[in-house]
């Protein structure tokens, strides 16, 4: 590698803190073999906010699990931090769960041990990484999500809402560089939702931590500045926010916002082979299917895709 590639490297290395590159994950059992994942591209840059939305079945959870070292990929490339996920041991898997990453579940039931209070389970990743002046860092996290009223509650005294701030406390006791996040609004109220998200967003400006959020609301598109589409193991479009949006983020409350602007421009995504994947719904409205040949022009700079049934109606 030349010195010019390497500083390349270098620099995107600095810049992102995931890359995934061809992922591909295939589970096995003696009968059957699904492929979750199939040359999935996705990069993620320091310090940002961002989602990632599909159906069940799209590959978005076998996705988080890799991400968070829970799962490792059956082939491509996953970079975490600068660090090749591929190639650590149990050993170094075990350090990058407790020190780089942190994971907020759906279910609180796995965020949360029902028999501790608050500050208590908020407290208990420390006490297994050895950390010291834990009820002061545990505190310090209570203040920062708005429950330290709450630090002697247990389970079943805090709401949907409190249990899940509570969780993402948990996440941050460590201080990890990644926060990943399983459908983190599925078991509350809209208005609840927003308050978790604005919370996200807040931890995101305040401690420029990276944080991926992984759902099948496409509504959470409005608090994030970049959504990834997952369909059928691939990346197959992302919406970025609008510039005049990302403004109004910084001057309204979030629970003041209509749910028909349009907050996001969307991009399909090409792939290193020039093949682009056209969105499911857009293909729909065409009455295309998967093997349906399509006319590609190039007209004024821009690329026109056509059927033949299209064509046919406008000579008629």
């Amino acid at each position: 590698m030349s010195e010019a590639e390497k500083k390349v490297q270098q620099t995107a290395e600095d810049e992102n803190m995931i890359v995934c590159d061809n992922l591909v994950k295939i589970y096995k059992t003696q009968e059957i073999e699904v492929v979750a994942l199939q040359g999935l591209d996705l990069t993620v840059k320091k310090g940002e906010m961002m989602a990632i939305i599909g159906n069940s079945g799209s590959g978005k959870s076998t996705l988080l699990n890799m991400l968070g070292g829970l799962d490792k990929p059956s082939a491509g490339a996953l970079t975490v931090d600068g660090k090749n996920l591929l190639k650590y041991t149990d050993r170094d898997m075990i350090k990058y769960k407790r020190e780089t990453v942190g994971f907020v579940w759906q279910n609180n039931a796995r965020n949360l041990i029902p028999y501790l209070t608050a500050v208590e389970n908020i407290e208990l990743p420390m006490v297994i990484s050895s950390k010291r002046k834990k009820r002061q860092r545990a505190m310090e996290l209570l203040e920062q999500v708005g429950l330290a009223h709450r630090k002697n509650s247990k389970l079943h005294q805090l709401s949907g809402g409190e249990q899940q701030r509570i969780a993402i406390a948990i996440a941050l006791a460590n201080s990890p560089k990644l926060l990943l996040a399983d459908e983190p609004t599925g078991a509350v109220d809209t208005k609840t939702a927003a308050h978790i998200l604005e919370l996200f967003r807040k931890l995101n400006r305040e401690t420029g931590i990276t944080i991926v959020i992984v759902t099948h609301d496409r509504m959470i598109s409005k608090h994030v500045d970049r959504v990834v589409a997952i369909r059928d193991g691939r990346t197959s479009s992302e919406f970025l926010i609008r510039a005049d949006y990302a403004k109004q983020l910084n001057e309204i409350d979030s629970l003041n916002r209509s749910e028909d602007n349009e907050t996001h421009d969307e991009y399909a995504i090409m792939d290193r082979a020039g093949r682009l994947h056209i969105p499911r719904e857009y293909l729909e409205k065409l009455g295309l299917s998967g093997k349906d040949k399509v006319k590609v022009e190039m007209e004024d700079g821009r690329i026109i895709l056509s059927t033949p049934k299209l064509e046919e109606e406008e000579k008629e």
